[in-house]
């Protein structure tokens, strides 16, 4: 499977994809298709925690004061599926391998795989 979550409306995610060779990739926008706990579920499997998938970056991180929560694997999946925003982005997924979010490391990692 190759697939990638994104954001329509975020930049960075524009820029990182426009850098890549997508063919055969599955695009789906998060905001106007939301993931499915199912899907989830899958990018948990290859990142190895809900948490590696949660964006601290996110303005309702802020705005419902989490920062000072200590967050369980079972909240970060539940604020993942209440809201969008809570997932690092762009995920990006290509058989067994998931590139999550839009570190240096990251867009070194999908540069050296993807690069056009």
């Amino acid at each position: 499977m190759k697939k990638i979550y994104y954001l329509s409306t975020c930049s960075t995610c524009k820029k990182i994809m426009d850098s890549l060779n997508l063919d055969g990739f599955e695009l789906q926008d998060i905001k106007s298709e939301p993931i499915t706990k199912e899907q989830l579920k899958e990018m948990k499997e290859l990142s190895g925690s809900y948490e590696a998938l949660f964006s601290r970056r996110a303005k309702l991180y802020q705005e419902k004061g989490l920062k000072d929560v200590d967050l369980q694997e079972k909240d970060f999946e539940q604020y993942i599926l209440e809201h969008y925003t809570f997932l690092k982005r762009p995920v990006i997924i290509s058989n067994d391998e998931i590139f999550i979010g839009s570190s240096p490391k990251t867009k070194a990692a999908l540069q050296e795989k993807f690069g056009k």
